[in-house]
């Protein structure tokens, strides 16, 4: 009797338990769900970009002057000190000027010997004339007459331009700067004997201040710039030359603004580049030829550009650059984007976003596409180095 009360009991208390059980699986599942990633969002939009292009280039003087003599003869002495400023005229070298002093003097000498002819023969013609016309000469000794004085004559003009040349000569014993700059290493010392025109030169001056600095940049880059600046996409920040800014090689940034002077007309068959040639002040003669730099070179100013920060991008496995956007129902959805260039710290993007548009910056690693996020808007000083991040993982419900 009593095994079959037992029974009975038992089977009631296993369907209380069995059934109380059952009730709480159905009450935690929907309270034990994680709640939506939290994720800090920017929101895109439509703003006006200067455009600029960043390419290695070397300087060059502005102007280079190989100095060489224009006559033969002994150098007796340099004139300048090795290394510093000289001015357009200011003499260099001194050649042994001896010898063309004594050249000088012939050709004075011949001249004035030329001189005296051209005096005998005018007091012949004027002796002749009166007797010519008593038909005391024939006609033909006053005509040997003239035709000599015109010899004289024609003799005094020939030993003047000897007496020009012999000064000239003298006057390249002085061996001159032609323009105002900088002197580097003499080739030549005193008592060296130095040729006209010879293929060394006896030193080179630059001028340095201003001073070029050459950029090569790729012809289809420059081809895809003249295209957007015709079409309108792109327009000139204004009417003068375009400006540039350079960063040296130690990485510091040049204080002068310079301007884009030309672009050269040929490509380089080798490596398919033409040649930009800026101008740049350079008081202080920081600048030297043939320093590497890094010149910016303004392009143009674009409107309506959209700029993603460089944090909303990733790249997947065949590097095309991606993003993940937040839709108005706050799910994710992943962008495939046309990334053109870095402008700072964000991204010149032409396709695959537009303005209005919010692309997750914070927590990008937690969101998945389909899912739904809670999204926190972040501005640009929110995304500076050093900031604190606005959103934080959410705790894990236990």
């Amino acid at each position: 009797m009593a095994n079959r009360l037992l029974v009975p009991a038992a089977a009631l208390l296993l369907a209380t338990v069995m059934s109380g059980c059952g009730g709480g699986e159905s009450q935690q599942g929907p309270a034990g769900a994680p709640p939506p990633a939290e994720v800090g969002v920017f929101k895109l939009s439509a703003e006006s970009v200067k455009l600029s292009t960043d390419l290695p280039a070397r300087t060059a003087a502005f102007r280079v002057a190989d100095v060489r003599p224009q006559v033969n003869g002994v150098i007796l002495k340099r004139l300048f000190t090795e290394g510093e400023e000289v001015k357009a005229g200011e003499p260099l070298y001194q050649i042994d000027p001896a010898p063309f002093q004594a050249a000088l003097s012939s050709a004075q000498a011949a001249q004035a010997k030329a001189e005296a002819n051209v005096t005998v023969a005018r007091s012949t013609i004027e002796r002749y004339r009166p007797l010519a016309e008593a038909n005391a000469v024939s006609k033909l000794e006053v005509d040997n007459a003239l035709a000599t004085l015109q010899s004289a004559e024609a003799d005094v003009q020939s030993a003047k331009a000897q007496v020009e040349t012999a000064r000239i000569n003298l006057t390249y014993t002085k061996v001159l700067s032609p323009i105002a700059g900088r002197t580097g290493r003499s080739s030549v010392t005193e008592g060296a004997l130095v040729t006209a025109n010879q293929a060394d030169a006896l030193v080179v001056v630059q001028q340095l201040d201003p001073i070029y600095v050459d950029a090569t940049q790729p012809s289809v880059t420059l081809l895809n710039l003249r295209r957007q600046l015709a079409s309108g996409e792109i327009k000139r920040a204004g009417d003068d030359a375009a400006e540039a800014k350079l960063t040296l090689e130690d990485g510091s940034a040049y204080a002068a603004t310079g301007k884009l002077q030309f672009s050269e007309v040929t490509v380089d068959a080798t490596t398919g580049s033409v040649t930009l040639r800026a101008l740049f002040p350079n008081p202080d003669r920081l600048l030297l030829p043939g320093m590497f730099v890094h010149a910016q070179i303004e392009e143009g100013e674009r409107s309506g550009a959209v700029l993603v920060p460089q944090q909303a991008v990733v790249r997947d496995a065949r590097g095309q650059a991606t993003t993940m956007v937040v839709g108005a129902d706050n799910k994710v959805q992943p962008r495939m984007l046309k990334t053109e260039r870095a402008i700072g710290a964000d991204w010149l993007v032409s396709d695959g976003v537009k303005a209005g548009e919010r692309v997750i910056v914070q927590g990008i690693m937690k969101a998945r596409p389909g899912a739904t996020v809670a999204p926190k808007e972040l501005t640009r000083q929110d995304l500076m180095p050093g900031a604190k991040p606005a959103a934080q993982p959410a705790a894990a419900a236990h």
